[in-house]
């Protein structure tokens, strides 16, 4: 492809952005129907964009691939720097996919200051493809602390009734962090001279352990808060309970996947020593994240905070499983932040609907809803058992691969990681069956209606993918094989024969 690609797609929602902001003034619903109009294409035409780039992308090659660069602060080795690889495109097509479903599950339910709400979707949406396709540090730098505004504005404005208090929680926790992640960029670069992510992935290791280890917490200090991970996670239940249901979808399908992404490209590769040394401290934390988290939720009355909660869970077999140090372990990490992306999306739209028809989201509200709402019913159904591991779904996949690198790092870690899917199964099943069986008792709930017609059009996308991903993991294994293989050579190279022998263990899963 000889056209720049990637700057194409990260700058066409901000082009769509402000095409909505030149509209000229006319009545009110003629603008707001309008924006609905640009977004939605615009979101449509930045997916097909990346189905392209994907079409186009080598599996089998190892670097990176569509780079561009040139020279953006100068005289200072900074960079424009764009590029991806098998770790960055798949996040490309979670974000491109889920927009658009964003952008629809908008239509009805948001109603005031549509043309704002449409602006500040798009800017994210350019913000985050930004973060995916960086490969200059202070690039990317910018891009991941700049998501944090339009989704702060999202949540204080359309939020719900402590919606501004929400969103200044998620600001100060998400930004408070990524200050010791600039501080860390800044050492680097006084000592090394440049912010190539790529030449960093050389330079870097070659740091003291003692460096490595500040420069690791440095980094974690952000990435922890946008995973996020126990104990800096609290700040989220908040937020999506506030946000509005778009808001929720992306905050949980992308924004929380920036962390782990962080992980993966930043900490693992360039800090390996202290990466090894702090894998135990890591996977004490995705424990209690896995086991806590889960006996929360099974305490929550509100179903939008349970379904937060038990994202917090999901999150914490992708932390055990990069932390494990083994290929399965960390393409199931990789596999699972793909699906929970699809279904914890998928699980707040189903909030979203009932939300929308009864203002609550209290689950002792509902009840026998199967009664009323058979494909509602239905799709809830997948994606909870998606959400539970079930076989034949996506989320099986990325739980089943987390944990068997688990198991090998450690049997005793690995048993008690498994713990979660007890526990989620628990939990989720028991929040379908408080809303959807048994005969309907709330005098109210007689004449709520099924799906209609868009809702149906947002949610048989995801459904069919999660059951085909289930099916066909491969779909999108073999894209991340070669660049886990990568991480894995990182580790060879950078660590002593026998520390790489008891720390990591090497599955050709071929």
């Amino acid at each position: 492809m000889n056209f720049p690609i990637l700057s194409y797609l990260i700058f066409l929602p901000l082009m769509g952005a402000l095409l909505i902001l030149t509209l000229p003034y006319k009545k009110l619903a003629v603008i707001e129907s309008r924006s609905r109009i640009i977004a939605l294409i615009t979101t449509i035409i930045t997916f097909i964009l990346s189905l392209a780039l994907w079409h186009n992308f080598d599996e089998a090659v190892s670097g990176i691939q569509f780079a561009e660069r040139s020279e953006w602060i100068d005289g200072y080795n900074i960079y424009y720097y764009l590029g991806v690889d098998g770790l960055s495109i798949l996040f490309i097509l979670l974000t491109t996919f889920l927009m658009p479903i964003c952008i629809i599950s908008s239509w009805h339910s948001i109603t005031h200051r549509v043309r704002e709400y449409m602006v500040f979707f798009l800017i994210m949406e350019t913000l985050i493809l930004g973060v995916f396709c960086a490969l200059d540090f202070l690039l990317f730098y910018l891009f991941f602390e700049s998501v944090l505004i339009p989704m702060y504005l999202i949540i204080g404005i359309w939020g719900g009734k402590d919606r501004v208090y929400a969103a200044f929680k998620f600001f100060l926790y998400t930004f408070a962090g990524s200050v010791f992640l600039l501080i860390g960029i800044i050492y680097i670069y006084y000592q090394l001279g440049t912010t190539d992510m790529i030449l960093l992935r050389e330079l870097a290791p070659s740091f003291s352990l003692e460096v490595q280890k500040w420069l690791w917490l440095a980094f974690l200090a952000s990435f922890a808060v946008k995973v996020p991970m126990w104990p800096l996670h609290t700040w989220l239940p908040d937020a999506h309970v506030q946000a509005p249901t778009a808001g929720s979808v992306i905050l949980a399908g992308v924004l929380l996947k920036l962390g782990g992404y962080g992980l993966l490209r930043l900490s693992l590769p360039l800090l390996p020593d202290a990466s090894l040394f702090f894998a135990n401290f890591m996977m004490w934390l995705s424990i209690i994240a896995v086991i806590y988290t889960s006996l929360v939720a099974l305490m929550q009355e509100d179903m939008k905070k349970l379904i937060a909660y038990s994202s917090i869970a999901h999150m914490g077999f992708v932390t055990a499983g990069l932390f494990s140090f083994t290929l399965i372990g960390i393409e199931g990490a990789i596999f699972q932040m793909v699906s929970h992306g699809l279904i914890s999306g998928a699980l707040f739209l189903c909030v979203g609907v009932v939300y929308d028809r009864m203002h609550t989201k209290e689950i002792a509200f509902f009840n026998g809803l199967t009664n009323r709402m058979p494909k509602y019913a239905f799709h809830f159904m997948v994606f909870m058992l998606a959400a539970v591991g079930l076989p034949a779904t996506s989320g099986f996949v990325g739980e089943f691969m987390a944990l068997v690198g688990v198991f090998k790092y450690n049997k005793l870690l690995g048993a008690l990681v498994a713990t979660g899917i007890v526990l989620g199964a628990t939990y989720m099943l028991w929040l379908y069956a408080r809303i959807m069986y048994g005969k309907i008792v709330n005098p109210k709930l007689n004449d709520i209606e099924d799906l209609n017609k868009i809702e149906q059009i947002s949610f048989w996308p995801i459904t069919a993918l999660v059951i085909l991903l289930g099916i066909y993991p491969n779909s999108i294994l073999n894209s991340v094989h070669v660049a886990v293989k990568q991480v894995e050579d990182v580790y060879i190279a950078q660590s002593e024969p026998d520390e790489v022998i008891s720390s990591l263990i090497i599955i050709d899963n071929e």
